[in-house]
């Protein structure tokens, strides 16, 4: 019977949780809990074997001791009632008071990021050591994760291919857990800038809010590069003509410096073996075509003014405003079950206790 009952309530229970039979004002926030329920048949069936120690239920072992008399049962459903009141308790009954929904202003970001090997050239400092261009490009990155609170933010990443790390979300903390994983080498060598802008353009469009004109409000790409484009199906000039069609600014910012650059030697697992000296390939003309072409602006990752101006620059244009977040005002109400559970266990222990003679 009680295996019937607890099966009844967990077919009635459908996540996200309120409950139709008590109404829509009522939930349980943590309903998978009443599973529990489906263990009280075993804690009985244990009890009734004599060969087994019943440990779950407070001095329920002497409900089992031999006696010239029967021994009553209403101590027994005393404490399956108090059990089950427990159960009740950690399934967190909630009674729902109102609804506070806010709405959200703000744009849609994506940061196209490249992770080609250039980006291993050591032509930064920091502190006074050595660090990378992808190490340069990262308070950037950082920069507009957690400063931008109100913006959604999505990444693409690429190389010899371009892929979508992140799509457009407000969870800006998973974000940056996702940025602590880039790493050069994660895609295979080349730049594709043109496919890298492509896809960041096609993640947009996949939540278009669109003008009267036809053009997409509030949203951007911001382009960080170091190099040329060598690889991939479309030009970067033939992703930036996309970008003027749909209204998308792209503001592109170069990592690196002209010249003879130091470059790590690496072995086969991944380890500094020495250093050489290469020709640094930036295409500051092509990123500079792009940025006026699509309505941004260029900039270089190694001018303390960027990530400020950048942000200038994206706060002159129309916010969008977004879907409402709706956040639920409720009471919590599980200390009644739980108060009721307590007592009932109480008392069925207590009143299994032989008097002293």
């Amino acid at each position: 019977m009680l295996l019937a009952t607890a099966t009844h309530t967990l077919l009635s229970l459908a996540p996200p949780l309120p409950l139709a039979a008590l109404g829509s004002s009522f939930r349980f926030a943590t309903p998978w809990w009443f599973l529990a329920l489906l263990l009280l048949p075993l804690v009985f069936w244990l009890r009734g074997r004599r060969r087994v120690p019943v440990l779950i239920i407070p001095f329920s072992a002497a409900w089992a001791r031999p006696s010239q008399r029967a021994a009553p049962r209403w101590p027994v459903g005393l404490a399956a009632l108090g059990l089950a009141a427990l159960v009740v308790a950690l399934a967190r009954p909630q009674r729902i008071e109102g609804r506070h929904e806010v709405n959200t202003r703000g744009y849609d970001i994506m940061l196209a990021i490249d992770l080609s090997g250039s980006m291993l050239a050591e032509d930064y400092e920091s502190r006074g050591a050595r660090i990378n261009r992808l190490q340069a490009i990262k308070p950037v990155i950082q920069a507009f994760i957690n400063e931008r609170r109100s913006d959604r933010i999505g990444i693409v990443v690429f190389a010899g291919r371009a892929y979508t790390m992140a799509p457009l979300t407000f969870d800006h903390d998973w974000l940056a857990r996702q940025t602590g994983r880039l790493k050069i080498g994660l895609i295979e060598d080349g730049t594709a800038i043109g496919d890298g802008l492509g896809i960041a353009l096609t993640r947009l469009e996949q939540s278009a809010r669109m003008a009267d004109d036809g053009q997409r409000q509030g949203a951007f790409v911001v382009l960080l590069t170091d190099g040329a484009n060598n690889r991939g199906a479309l030009s970067p000039e033939q992703a930036a003509q996309i970008a003027r069609a749909r209204g998308i600014p792209v503001y592109t910012i170069g990592a690196g410096r002209n010249g003879l650059v130091p470059m790590p030697v690496l072995d086969a697992q991944g380890n500094t073996v020495g250093m050489r000296q290469v020709i640094s390939d930036l295409d500051e003309d092509s990123l500079q075509t792009i940025a006026q072409l699509t309505g941004g602006r260029y900039f270089r990752a190694d001018r303390s003014s960027t990530i400020r101006d950048a942000f200038a620059e994206i706060d002159r244009a129309r916010k969008i405003e977004f879907q409402a977040t709706s956040y639920l005002l409720t009471r919590e109400l599980f200390w009644w079950p739980a108060a009721l559970g307590l007592g009932a266990l109480l008392l069925a222990a207590l009143s299994t206790r032989r008097p002293i003679a």
